[in-house]
């Protein structure tokens, strides 16, 4: 919105410059996202291998966290599954470990079946949450299609949603579905990840709808709901909800002003969050099914929540 509103004199608008105060300890925090020992580390070393189910049959080999290790070492340094197989090869001969190393079939066929959950510091206090959502590209028929004949195809991708709390940058839940699911119908889904409480969510005016505040409501009552309205919105006749007085306060101050008096502009901070999702991890999915790409980008949010653990910058602005 502010983008919008300045777009006709933005020219005379100078860029904003911001300084990093804490370069030292960022720029150790980024040598560090590099150390095996932070992916590799030695809980996943001891539990590497499945205990006994008791069931007749076979017996699973892996655990698994060495399902999860192999395919966060795969998108931390972008190598496919069969280099990631080689890579875990050689890290447990030169490291010296007694562990088996499952090949790269293993590794895309328990992809589909792994439950992974965000890790995220368990915190007292309320979070505030900031809800969006992004495309992720996938290569399927049609990409190959356009290279081999040249035959321009519906463009194919993914839809994947964050949570994230924006007093620590962690995100505490995520969601991955096709195309022509609308982000309305998977904040239930978002909210019911997320096992503390809410003191706020902020999102976009595409979540503008009775459905979210009723979502939002159900699970945290005491919740403030943060989304502009649409500039058509009409106050309802019934009794006076969080978006009347969004409503009313446009109304009289001007959505400017509203934006201010809320702290909707935190809701950028999302946006970088996908934006560092896109550079870190990538834009495509690696996966070709629907069930190996949610634990990717799964794994994907866990990532950076463990480089956000690292060190993150502080920075102010330069005049």
């Amino acid at each position: 919105m502010p983008y919008k509103f300045s777009e006709s004199r933005r020219h005379k608008i100078t860029k904003a410059r911001y300084r990093v105060t804490n370069w030292p300890e960022y720029d150790a925090a980024l040598v560090r996202r590099g150390g095996i020992t932070v992916w590799l580390t030695d809980e996943a070393v001891a539990a590497w291998h499945a205990p006994a189910t008791g069931a007749r049959g076979g017996q699973p080999i892996y655990s698994t966290i060495a399902i999860e290790t192999g395919l966060t070492l795969r998108l931390v340094f972008h190598q496919p599954l069969r280099q990631t197989e080689g890579l875990l090869r050689s890290i447990a001969d030169v490291l010296d470990i007694p562990i088996a190393i499952p090949d790269h079939t293993t590794l895309s066929r328990r992809a589909g079946g792994l439950t992974i959950l965000p890790k995220h510091i368990e915190r007292a206090e309320p979070l505030h949450l900031l809800v969006d959502s992004t495309g992720l590209k996938i290569y399927g028929e049609g990409e190959w299609l356009d290279q081999k004949h040249g035959i321009r195809s519906r463009r194919r991708w993914r839809k994947l949603h964050l949570g994230m709390n924006a007093d620590t940058h962690e995100i505490v839940a995520v969601e991955l579905t096709p195309d022509d699911v609308g982000d309305v119908s998977e904040i239930p889904r978002l909210l019911d990840q997320i096992e503390a409480d809410v003191d706020s969510m902020t999102a976009d005016g595409a979540y503008d709808g009775e459905a979210v505040y009723n979502a939002v409501a159900e699970r945290h009552p005491d919740a403030a709901v943060i989304i502009p309205p649409r500039v058509t919105a009409v106050a309802s006749g019934t009794t006076v909800t969080q978006r009347d007085l969004h409503i009313a306060t446009i109304a009289k101050h001007g959505r400017m002003s509203w934006q201010r008096r809320s702290d909707y502009n935190r809701r950028s901070l999302i946006e970088t969050a996908m934006f560092r999702y896109k550079t870190i991890v990538g834009r495509r999915l690696h996966a070709r099914t629907l069930p190996n790409q949610r634990t990717e980008a799964q794994i994907g949010c866990n990532i950076l929540n463990r480089m956000t653990g690292l060190g993150m910058p502080a920075s102010i602005r330069v005049h």
